[in-house]
């Protein structure tokens, strides 16, 4: 029996917060630990591209990313960890598929239709500063899942259009050319946490109110501080379904120590123990990865090879999808 080969990637743009790894590394790498899953982690370095042009940003994210997934437990003897770029065949399938995807179908994609909008209110031609790798985006994401016919993509909400672009680029491929991609499956974690942020909105760089994951304690201890809160006092009830503080204590916690702080909300705790009790849960279970982190951080030549050894090890994969890919479109040798 075939296992179940599941892809996830995280775009290489920023420093790893508390909301990318509850939201994705931490299942990701559980997910990577379950008896019939191939896993395939990756790096999605072309797609920071698209929305960074700092090149030294680009490549330090891409790093601290490494790191973070490592450290968080994964084994890249298990799983499939790589970085996108180190892949030459995603960007080669990603033009073919460009040949062949509708453009209307880009044209309906919620990234350019967003960019398009704020064009329009802001008085300006509807496609000023949008690039063409914002536009086929989902080309590129299309390319990522089909290169290795992932059957599962797990992914939030605000990104299940692409994965469904995706099977539509593989049905259409399929159709006109020849049987070759798995149509993928987009999978939203029911149970796992989208993360607010300091000022209550979704964790996001873009909102700048995010927790780095891997700072010091010290550091930790003072963004989780920075927790908007109300203005109820110790001993006056306090809906905990309303708080961020409760929220990260739910993502952290076990069963019981949730209901038991769920109770202790209920009862009117003081919102200067509830974060102190969130800092010492949460830096409870980032104390060890932290260290590990930073020792891979001071070693980025061991971080670089396991990424060398994970593409070593998926080339002939990508290779021979490619080569049915170049065959079915009529890019054959002659003898």
């Amino acid at each position: 029996m075939t296992n179940k080969r599941v892809l996830t990637g995280i775009t290489t743009t920023g420093t790893p917060h508390l909301g990318n790894y509850v939201g994705a590394i931490r299942p990701a790498v559980n997910a990577s630990n379950e008896p019939g899953v191939d896993a395939y982690l990756f790096l999605a370095d072309y797609h920071a591209l698209i929305k960074c042009h700092e090149p030294a940003q680009v490549a330090q994210s891409s790093l601290e990313i490494a790191a973070c997934w490592l450290a968080s437990g994964l084994n890249p003897e298990r799983a499939h960890f790589y970085r996108q770029s180190d892949i030459p065949e995603v960007t080669e399938l990603a033009w073919i598929l460009n040949c062949n995807a509708a453009k209307g179908l880009m044209n309906r994609a919620h990234a350019y239709k967003a960019a398009v909008q704020a064009n329009d209110e802001s008085g300006e031609d509807p496609d000023f500063g949008i690039t063409m790798g914002l536009f086929s985006y989902p080309v590129l994401m299309a390319a990522d899942i089909l290169i290795f016919n992932a059957h599962e993509v797990p992914v939030g909400r605000d990104q299940i259009q692409h994965v469904e672009m995706a099977r539509d680029i593989a049905q259409r491929f399929n159709h006109n050319f020849a049987e070759v991609f798995t149509l993928p499956k987009a999978v939203v974690g029911e149970h796992v946490a989208v993360l607010r942020g300091l000022d209550g909105r979704k964790m996001s760089k873009s909102y700048g109110n995010t927790i780095p994951l891997f700072g010091t304690p010290k550091q930790l201890q003072k963004s989780i501080n920075k927790i908007k809160t109300n203005l109820l006092e110790p001993g006056e009830p306090k809906d905990p379904d309303e708080s961020t503080v409760f929220q990260i204590w739910a993502a952290f916690a076990g069963d019981s120590e949730r209901e038991r702080m769920r109770a202790d909300f209920v009862a009117g705790i003081g919102w200067g123990e509830a974060k102190k009790q969130l800092f010492e849960l949460v830096n409870e279970e980032l104390a060890g990865p932290r260290e590990v982190y930073l020792e891979l951080m001071d070693n980025p030549k061991r971080v670089e090879d396991i990424l060398q050894a994970g593409a070593e090890r998926l080339r002939p994969q990508s290779s021979a999808l490619l080569e049915q890919v170049r065959d079915a479109v009529g890019l054959r040798r002659y003898a």
